[in-house]
């Protein structure tokens, strides 16, 4: 407790006690420390090394209040809203909109009272023209000088230190608060940002008052490319060389740290009459087919636990306690994989509403992380780009991905040994060898095939 009091510890023994001392009035003044803070790149996900910053949504200047929104900071899964844990004035930006900064580097400094606005600017002015060390560390500063930290800890780690916010942008001087996804729309449609209103969380633009805008007629006029030449995708510069996202960048991390992983591959086929008729059935009661493929993989899981395992250390591998079915989602500009949480234990009909909700967060980069990093078993359909087979790449930290193809009507035997017509679809699965081994994937995929030629269970 001494060192928390800043002041010695002293013995209740009689010897060591120290003389009576008659405390005298001081006539010299009381010394107030300024008090301002740091506000540093928070790490928002568990793979984040660095964060780019979207926008400010507070000015130089402006009051802040305990839990107020300061920074949208753009992480490598999706842009969250930085909140401010002290009251005070945001003294100076050091990280302007667009700048990237590596996590735990200070971006912006706090003063606690308008007074000490200048002395804040000053730290910040010095801290940024302040040239690297060599290679010995300059001595540190006395504790007292130094501005203490304002950080946003690890989302995962930490509940509700950052709110999942709109991505607001710069555009003509003017600010267009948009999602993402609306800003896409917007580009694709050749729709001005400028001249919509917005209907979402505070004048936030979204899809919908996008294409509501578009269907009003208020479209720019698109030009036809000349004879003889062929359409370039808008905003496709041809020979240019474009560096990757943030997310881009943490897809390229992940895809290289699987290479270290030894897999296998095993292929299979199911017929999916029954499954399309159960489809068709419930399709109008808000049912999707990704959210019966979760839940009949789900359900073939619980029978086979080690392919829900995962090894993170390579001497050992964990039976996961919830089945959490992660689905790969294609953004503008990225790869995500939104899960589907205890998929096993929930209802088709709730899947399948909370299915629709994540993939509107995924595509306006809204997902908060424990909504695209928790998954244990992973699914990647290209079927309904009418793709009859793939491989898929197993995400670091999970024991098996499963690729599902295009149900297509094939000509089979039937068991009287007829010709017949069934619709059938390629699934192949990628697995961890570490762990999973032939047979254990061979007998999950007969499970998950009786599942689906007989899904009764699915609506339970």
């Amino acid at each position: 407790m001494a060192h928390l009091l800043h002041t010695s510890f002293v013995p209740s023994s009689s010897s060591l006690r120290r003389p009576a001392v008659t405390h005298r009035k001081t006539t010299s003044p009381l010394v107030v420390r300024a008090k301002i803070r740091e506000i540093f790149m928070p790490a928002l996900s568990s793979t984040m090394t660095e964060g780019k910053i979207v926008s400010w949504t507070k000015s130089e200047g402006d009051k802040l209040s305990k839990g107020d929104s300061v920074v949208v900071v753009e992480s490598d899964k999706a842009d969250m809203d930085v909140e401010t844990f002290y009251d005070g004035y945001l003294a100076a930006i050091v990280v302007e909109e667009g700048g990237v900064a590596a996590v735990g580097s200070p971006i912006a400094f706090l003063a606690e009272t308008e007074d000490e606005i200048p002395q804040a600017k000053s730290k910040a002015s010095s801290s940024s023209s302040a040239p690297a060390p060599a290679s010995a560390p300059a001595p540190s500063p006395p504790v007292e000088s130094q501005p203490e930290k304002v950080a946003a800890p690890v989302a995962a780690a930490v509940p509700a230190p950052v709110v999942v916010s709109s991505h607001p942008a710069s555009e003509g001087g003017k600010r267009i608060v948009a999602s993402p996804y609306a800003k896409k729309l917007a580009k694709d449609l050749k729709v001005e940002l400028g001249r919509i209103v917005g209907t979402g969380p505070m004048g936030r633009i979204v899809a919908k008052d996008v294409e509501a805008f578009a269907a009003s007629g208020n479209v720019a006029a698109v030009e036809s490319p000349a004879p003889g030449k062929s359409a370039t995708p808008a905003g496709v510069q041809l020979g240019s060389v474009v560096p990757f996202t943030t997310m881009q960048s943490a897809v390229s991390r992940n895809m290289v740290e699987s290479l270290a992983v030894p897999t296998f591959r095993v292929g299979y086929t199911i017929t999916t009459d029954a499954l399309d008729a159960l489809y068709k059935k419930i399709k109008s009661k808000g049912v999707t087919m990704t959210a019966l493929l979760a839940k009949a993989t789900a359900l073939a899981l619980v029978k086979h636990p080690v392919i829900n395992s995962s090894c993170r250390d390579g001497n050992s591998f964990t039976y996961n306690s919830s089945i959490n079915v992660a689905v790969a989602v294609a953004t503008d500009g990225g790869l995500i994989t939104p899960v589907l949480q205890n998929a096993d234990k929930v209802d088709v009909y709730s899947l399948s509403r909370k299915w629709k909700e994540l993939v509107d967060k995924a595509r306006s980069k809204q997902l908060q992380p424990h909504e695209y990093n928790t998954g244990t078993f992973t699914l990647s359909n290209l079927g309904m780009f009418g793709v009859d087979r793939f491989d898929a790449i197993l995400p670091p930290g999970t024991g098996a991905i499963m690729a599902v193809g295009a149900s297509q009507p094939t000509v089979v035997a039937t068991k009287d040994g007829r010709i017949g017509m069934k619709n059938q679809m390629q699934v192949n699965v990628t697995a961890d060898h570490r762990v999973i081994y032939g047979a254990d994937l061979a007998s999950f995929l007969q499970t998950l095939s009786l599942i689906i030629e007989d899904p009764k269970d699915l609506t339970f």
